[in-house]
């Protein structure tokens, strides 16, 4: 192995930074991470399973939050739930008119499954019957991102459109639309207390809403 206070010396002479005083915590944090590398062997990654899941191509894949379950979209126009030990397909979620592209669970629950799609609508299913219990439309172009809040009361769907909208769970209507970005929404996520949203967009800008009043 190379020897640490040699490289460390090395470092030194392009790092001004690496004083004298600091020279010998350097030179331990390089051992360690030489012993760690040493490691390595012990913490190879093993191909778990290979599963042919979809026709076409796939979109996007999550899992719940035990990690026994996991779903896959796909540009054949469905979401498909499986189990994670076995690679049992165990569901396939049919209704979309084109690309299943943003998928998630109602973590940490996980007994619903929302779906968004290049057909500008969201469908929201249960994960145990594969029943869909809403379809919520009013974007006018693809749904890309999707986010349950943490309550697993809404759902939050931004799209090309440059929207992103709030959608009652139980009511399966919409609450409130998020309107001001200027491009294509194309990432959305809550904060821990779901009070807050925040979205980035293709117009080089983030935005960050109330939930409760959609500003």
């Amino acid at each position: 192995s190379t020897d640490a206070i040699a490289l460390v010396e090395e470092i030194q002479k392009g790092e001004p930074l690496i004083t004298a005083s600091c020279k010998e915590h350097v030179i331990h944090l390089v051992r360690r991470l030489q012993e760690k590398l040493g490691e390595k062997e012990d913490h190879k990654f093993h191909l778990f399973k290979v599963l042919r899941a979809h026709i076409l191509p796939l979109t996007n894949v999550a899992f719940n939050k035990s990690g026994s379950r996991f779903i896959t979209g796909s540009y054949d126009r469905t979401c498909k739930i499986w189990d994670t030990a076995s690679g049992e397909e165990l569901r396939t979620l049919e209704g979309h008119g084109n690309v299943v592209y943003a998928i998630a669970f109602n973590n940490p629950y996980g007994d619903k499954i929302a779906t968004g799609s290049f057909d500008k609508t969201c469908k929201l299913w249960s994960t145990e019957t594969g029943k869909c219990y809403h379809t919520f439309r009013g974007h006018s172009a693809e749904i890309v991102c999707l986010s349950f809040n943490p309550q697993s009361t809404l759902v939050a769907t931004g799209s090309m459109d440059t929207t992103a909208k709030l959608w009652d769970i139980e009511k399966g209507e919409e609450i409130v639309t998020l309107s001001g970005h200027s491009a294509e929404i194309i990432v959305l996520s809550f904060n821990t207390t779901g009070d807050r949203i925040i979205t980035g967009s293709f117009d080089h800008t983030v935005a960050v809403w109330d939930v409760g009043t959609g500003r």
